[in-house]
């Protein structure tokens, strides 16, 4: 792939994260997951923080479908786009975390609306890692990592 669009890819993403976003951003992107008869899901989400398109975080419940799906199958794919202007989406694997360091290190405001603190043994963060891209922008670029 173009190392100049993997680089804007990777900025994009990056500015689309509830942690390096403008203040009062509300970002979402899609992620899909397999469910236990191993058809796709989809649903929109809130990513925490990003590096680049190597690992994406999001904060949501130990108890939720979307932990639960992970916890049956890893393979996953995340989606971020503008409605026209691209469309760069990532494929790879997840994993949940319940780690104190890395719940602390995710959590954003907006958490308080449905957990105590990053403490709250309900809260966890799950970690999604790229094995591969595809970006779309009036080009198609897509490559393994």
């Amino acid at each position: 792939m173009n190392e100049d669009i993997l680089k804007k890819a990777e900025a994009i993403i990056q500015q689309t994260t509830v942690h390096s976003g403008p203040e009062g951003f509300n970002p979402y992107c899609v992620l899909a997951l397999m469910d236990k008869n191993g058809g796709p899901t989809a649903s929109t989400i809130t990513p925490s923080k990003a590096q680049g398109i190597q690992w994406i975080s999001f904060c949501t419940g130990l108890g939720s479908t979307k932990s639960k799906r992970i916890f049956d199958c890893t393979k996953a794919s995340v989606c971020f786009n503008t409605g026209g202007d691209y469309n760069i989406t990532l494929t790879g694997w997840m994993e949940v975390s319940t780690a104190p360091d890395i719940r602390h290190e995710m959590w954003y405001s907006g958490m308080a609306n449905h957990f105590n603190s990053p403490d709250d043994p309900g809260y966890c963060v799950l970690i999604f890692h790229t094995t591969s891209y595809l970006w779309i922008d009036c080009q198609a670029a897509a490559g393994e990592l």
